[in-house]
């Protein structure tokens, strides 16, 4: 495996101001039918796709980030959506990873990327049975692969400014984090969550209670509006979730309850991996306009999948590479929300703590 790389600072906020050159590639059929463009594809162009996990394409997180970033690839280099250009393969069910991924290696895509560690296996799979098909994988590392880039993301980082931010805005003094499925890419959102609210709790001196469930799944909205609900109704004022669709049952369920209420006794929900802020729209009871998305940890997975497609699209496709993505490099970072002076002030002391090393965020819950 080659030496990992970290990418340059300020990829999340600035993106990249390349000039994008197309090289050679294959010339690919259609998927799921006619191509939108009736004319005949330039043979040259660069092809790319991704392959969801069961979140699914419009899961409002992870996997919308990704396509978001491949899209926005895809139209400027002037291309349509389907084989002839970019386009996603979405799974509902752990079982159709391979199956898509075969799918889009049929359609001669000439980069795919596996969006999330759950696609780890099928991909290296893959990556050993298509040599000259180039891979990426999101949140996991494959190694001794030259024909596979890996794509990770300091988590714990961003997760710690969500905490910290979270101790500082809590009335209750009671937080909740809702994880998807156990393992190590959201132990380090666990973590880094639960060591800023307690750096946060010190700085205030108070004590702060952290209630951490999880749904064992990426995409159960149910399960997850059953999660914040008894959460909410535990006096918790705030949930942090990193759980992809099931996310999407935390916010219903944050919305059904501010609905209800007057806006100062709502409750809010921190987002993840992009701003969520659009998701915490809701008219209150007396028909006022507000929002309940206190902040988002943001995770750079679109500006990731833009930049290796670039440099694949350039002829540089950085195989064997483990690209790690922080806050110092500008991969992950946390969106200004409805933050009041106090908690922006002490998130972006935290944030030149952890880039300047002064802080060290763990990526693994400590075992009591």
């Amino acid at each position: 495996m080659k030496k990992s790389t970290k990418i340059g600072a300020g990829l999340l906020v600035m993106g990249l101001a390349v000039t994008l050159t197309a090289c050679g590639g294959n010339k690919a059929g259609n998927v799921g039918g006619k191509s939108t463009s009736g004319e005949k594809p330039d043979e040259t162009v660069h092809t790319a796709a991704i392959v969801t996990d069961v979140g699914g394409v419009d899961d409002k997180s992870f996997n919308q980030g990704a396509w978001e970033g491949l899209k926005e690839w895809g139209e400027a280099n002037k291309l349509e959506k389907g084989a002839n250009g970019y386009d996603y393969f979405q799974s509902t069910d752990a079982s159709q990873y391979t199956t898509n991924i075969d799918q889009a290696v049929a359609s001669k895509f000439e980069t795919i990327f596996g969006i999330g560690y759950l696609l780890t296996d099928a991909i290296s799979a893959a990556a050993d049975q298509n040599k000259d098909t180039q891979f990426g994988i999101v949140d996991s590392v494959i190694e001794g692969k030259d024909n596979v880039v890996s794509l990770t993301f300091k988590d714990n980082e961003a997760a710690y400014l969500a905490g910290i931010a979270a101790a500082y805005s809590t009335k209750s003094d009671k937080v909740g984090f809702i994880g998807g499925e156990e393992g190590a890419v959201i132990d380090r959102f666990e973590a880094g969550f639960v060591k800023g609210v307690e750096d946060g709790a010190k700085e205030l001196d108070k004590k702060i209670k952290v209630d951490v469930q999880y749904a064992a799944s990426f995409g159960d909205p149910a399960k997850g509006k059953a999660l914040a609900a008894n959460m909410y109704q535990n006096g918790i004022d705030i949930i942090y979730h990193a759980s992809g669709g099931t996310g999407a049952g935390v916010f219903q369920e944050a919305k059904d309850l501010n609905e209800k209420q007057p806006a100062d006794k709502r409750v809010w929900v921190i987002g993840v991996d992009r701003d969520q802020e659009e998701d915490g729209n809701y008219k209150d009871k007396d028909g006022k306009e507000e929002n309940f998305t206190l902040t988002s940890s943001i995770k750079g997975v679109g500006t990731a999948v833009k930049d290796v497609t670039e440099k694949a699209q350039k002829g540089e496709f950085p195989g064997g590479d483990v690209l790690v993505y922080g806050l110092k490099e500008g991969g992950v970072d946390l969106s200004k929300g409805h933050l009041d002076e106090k908690a922006l002030e002490a998130v972006e002391k935290a944030r030149k703590e952890v880039i300047d090393g002064k802080v060290e965020v763990p990526e693994a819950p400590s075992k009591k």
